[in-house]
């Protein structure tokens, strides 16, 4: 049985080895590239990020990614984004009071948390709207590993997601059509995590 073909896409946010490795063990044939032409043509896309909103979206926009991103949405081809490359998804993100325009292809502002704690970082449940395939069987107490300080908090029109509270009830992920993302890295979830990188990379077949 052939593999999916699975582009995870580097523009440069970090260290992408993790994300490779799940994404492998997974099932997906996995390739590490910043070529537009692989990105189009794979069966499913993955979108990476961490650090700030902004530097990303620099790094998005210098690749020239982010058209690719809204060519796959509008075809309904598979994009999963993670962390920052789920928040880059959404309209914009405000940092320090900086405003920064996204990739625009879920309405929403990401913003700071208002929490007792910043960053969120370590394992919490999420609470996913029932029929999220990121979520097929995939109980309610699993737990994932979020690392962030900032998040979407507004449900995105049409779309089914999975919320997390840490201060304040946020998005920690989202599905609309074949567009999915997580604010948690589910590379670095254990059992949980694979069950859903699983789940999505069967979605591609």
């Amino acid at each position: 049985m052939t593999k999916p073909k699975v582009v995870l896409f580097d523009y440069g946010s970090g260290n992408l080895r993790s994300a490779f490795r799940a994404l492998e063990r997974a099932g997906g044939d996995v390739q590490l590239t910043s070529d537009l032409d692989a990105a189009r043509r794979a069966d499913g896309l993955v979108v990476p990020g961490v650090g700030a909103y902004a530097a990303c979206m620099e790094g998005v926009l210098k690749s020239g990614v982010d058209a690719v991103i809204r060519e796959r949405v509008a075809a309904d081809a598979p994009v999963l984004g993670i962390c920052v490359g789920e928040q880059v998804l959404f309209a914009e993100g405000i940092e320090h009071g900086v405003e920064t325009a996204g990739v625009g292809v879920l309405e929403g502002r990401v913003e700071l948390l208002d929490a007792p704690r910043i960053p969120h970082m370590g394992w919490n449940t999420v609470r996913a709207d029932a029929g999220m395939r990121l979520f097929a069987g995939i109980g309610p107490e699993e737990r994932f590993y979020f690392v962030h300080s900032y998040a979407a908090k507004a449900k995105p029109a049409g779309s089914l997601v999975a919320v997390c509270e840490h201060g304040e009830p946020f998005i920690a992920a989202v599905e609309r059509g074949a567009l999915a993302a997580t604010q948690f890295h589910p590379e670095k979830s254990g059992d949980a995590g694979y069950a859903l990188l699983t789940n999505w990379i069967r979605g591609l077949s």
